[in-house]
């Protein structure tokens, strides 16, 4: 249930007048009456007083908003992962594919516009890694399970976090192999 709709329930409940609730907690009854049309929300200070009004605890007079509220965190969220890793995989797809290209038509113009777009490439990814950190996100089936709104169980996780290891390692010989490609093609083309 929504806020809104919990002060309205228990002010009938206690057969409160918009009025006399506006007097019990400082406020104007028109405050009460757009609080109980979801046009706004009290501050912590009034919802400190409903709840000793309402006789009841802080968490039951928002229950239902604190769970809306994390969902629309949660999906925020994800969202937010979702385009950073987009832009991250467009820039950085690219800055590699343009880098070759560009230094054969444009010289070193074209290198350095290449270089430009996988340097912004590079701030997404840090992007990315803060936004990995603050979620507890390590491996690639946790960054999968997150992307579609899920989380892993316990054993998962532990499963997951044996493979860290290895998969920085491919990692990092797969980011090799791509840069050697790269000067490789470089010099057959210059």
């Amino acid at each position: 249930m929504e806020l809104h709709a919990q002060i309205k329930k228990y002010r009938a409940n206690m057969k409160l007048s918009q009025e006399e609730l506006a007097d019990r907690v400082f406020v104007t009854r028109q405050t009460i009456s757009n609080w109980e049309n979801g046009k706004s929300y009290p501050d912590i200070n009034s919802l400190l007083l409903l709840s000793q009004v309402f006789d009841i605890s802080l968490d039951q007079l928002i229950k239902g908003d604190i769970d809306a509220m994390r969902e629309e965190i949660k999906e925020a969220d994800i969202m937010e992962f979702n385009h950073y890793g987009r832009v991250y995989a467009i820039l950085l797809g690219i800055g590699i594919l343009s880098f070759v290209p560009l230094a054969k038509f444009f010289g070193v113009p074209g290198l350095i516009v290449s270089i430009c777009i996988i340097v912004i490439a590079c701030a997404y990814a840090v992007k990315l890694e803060k936004f990995y950190k603050k979620h507890n996100i390590r491996t690639y089936k946790e960054i999968v399970a997150f992307s579609e709104g899920k989380r892993l169980d316990e054993l998962d996780k532990v499963r997951e976090d044996a493979k860290l290891p290895y998969q920085k390692f491919l990692m990092g010989l797969l980011g090799a192999g791509v840069a050697i490609l790269v000067f490789v093609l470089l010099e057959l083309l210059i």
